[in-house]
C-alpha cells in the first residue's frame, strides 16, 4: 500500500453521495456510521481497482451528505448523530411488486419511514423518487396514474417535490429484465400530464432528471434533481462549486463523489444499472467488513491511496425561502 499522486483525482470535493452505486442506508448503515465516527472513508476506483481515494467525513470537510435509498429505516436511529452535517435525502418509492423489485420491503413500510425521516430532517432536505417508470401489461399507464395519486396523497406535507425518470435500457437491464422496453413519447406525455396535475393537487413539484425538456409543457421542472438551487435550499446557504464539467451532460446536477461500490446492492431490482448479476452481488457482500474503511474488502499491498483535496463550496451567504 502506498500514498501517491500518480493517478488523477478530482479536487474540491465537498458533496459526498452515498447512493449512486448501491443502497448504503438500507444495507450498510453500520459501516457508514463507523466511517462517520472515524471521520474518513476510502473508495476504490470502479475502473482501476488498485487506485483508492481517501475522503474526510467531517462537517468542516463535507458541505453536504446526499443519501439515495429504497429504505431509510436502518438509518433513522442515527439521524440525531448526523445532524452536525447538512443532509439531502432521496427516497425511492415505486409501485412495483416482487416480480420487479424482489427484495424491496413493503411499500407502506417505506412510506411510513419516509414520513418519519421527513419529520426528523425537514421537508427541504428530502425528496421522493418515483423512478424508473417502466410500462408493461401489468404496470400500465393507468396503473401508474392511480399508484402515483395514492402515494402523493400519503406524502402530502412530507415532501414538496418528486423526481421521475423513465426506464433506461442498459445492457445489464436487458439481460436481467426480459420484459424491459423503451417508454414511448406518447406514454411519456401521458405520465407527464397526469403526474403534473396530481402533484399540483398535493403541493408536490414534479421534476425529471436526464430526460430532456419535453415535459416542460406540463409545468414539470427538467433541469435536474440535484441542482445548485435545490442543494442550496437544503444547506441554507449559497454554494459556489468549481466550474468542473458535469460528466452527466444532460443535466445541471452537482453529483459530488460517490462512496459506494457497484455490484453490492441486495435489493436486486430487475431494472438496476448498478448490479451485473446476483452471483456477483452475493460474492461481493461476503467481502463486506463493517469495520473496513472500504465498503467491500480491505486495503491490499498493491493499492495506491490518494487523499482528495476538499475545499468548501459554501459562501456564507444565507439563502432565504421566498
Amino acid at each position: 500500500m502506498t500514498f501517491s499522486g500518480h493517478f488523477p483525482c478530482y479536487t474540491h470535493i465537498m458533496i459526498i453521495n452515498s447512493g449512486m452505486r448501491t443502497d448504503i442506508p438500507a444495507f450498510y448503515s453500520e459501516w457508514f456510521m463507523n466511517r462517520i465516527r472515524e471521520g474518513k472513508v476510502l473508495v476504490r476506483n470502479p475502473y482501476y481497482g488498485d487506485q483508492v481515494t481517501e475522503y474526510d467525513l467531517t462537517p468542516d470537510k463535507v458541505d453536504l451528505l446526499i443519501f439515495c435509498t429504497k429504505d431509510p429505516t436502518p438509518m433513522l436511529k442515527h439521524i440525531d448523530e448526523l445532524k452536525r452535517f447538512n443532509q439531502f435525502w432521496f427516497v425511492t418509492i415505486t409501485p412495483y411488486g416482487k416480480d420487479v423489485e424482489p427484495y424491496v420491503p413493503d411499500k407502506q413500510h417505506i412510506l411510513d419511514s419516509f414520513m418519519e425521516l421527513s419529520c426528523k430532517v425537514g421537508i427541504k432536505n428530502i425528496s421522493w423518487r418515483y423512478d424508473p417508470i417502466l410500462i408493461t401489461d401489468k404496470y400500465s399507464l393507468e396503473y401508474h396514474k392511480e399508484a402515483f395519486d395514492m402515494m402523493a396523497y400519503e406524502l402530502k406535507g412530507y415532501t414538496d417535490n418528486v423526481v421521475i425518470s423513465f426506464l433506461d435500457l442498459y445492457n445489464k437491464t436487458i439481460r436481467n429484465f426480459d420484459k424491459a422496453r423503451e417508454v414511448t413519447f406518447a406514454e411519456r406525455d401521458f405520465i407527464g400530464e397526469h403526474f403534473a396535475k396530481i402533484g399540483k393537487e398535493y403541493g408536490i413539484t414534479v421534476r425529471t432528471c436526464l430526460e430532456g425538456t419535453e415535459l416542460c409543457k406540463f409545468g414539470i421542472e427538467t433541469d435536474g434533481c440535484m441542482t445548485k438551487r435545490i442543494l442550496e435550499k437544503a444547506v441554507g446557504c449559497s454554494l459556489n462549486p468549481p466550474s468542473e464539467k458535469n460528466p452527466r451532460r444532460e443535466c445541471d446536477c452537482l453529483t459530488g463523489r460517490d462512496i459506494g461500490a457497484y455490484n453490492t446492492c441486495p435489493h436486486l431490482c430487475r431494472y438496476c444499472y448498478a448490479n451485473y448479476d446476483k452471483e456477483t452481488v452475493r460474492r461481493n457482500i461476503r467481502l463486506h467488513d463493517p469495520k473496513s474503511p472500504l465498503l467491500i474488502g480491505n486495503i491490499r499491498p498493491e493499492d495506491t491511496i490518494k487523499k482528495a483535496q476538499q475545499n468548501s463550496f459554501i459562501t456564507g451567504q444565507i439563502m432565504l425561502d421566498i
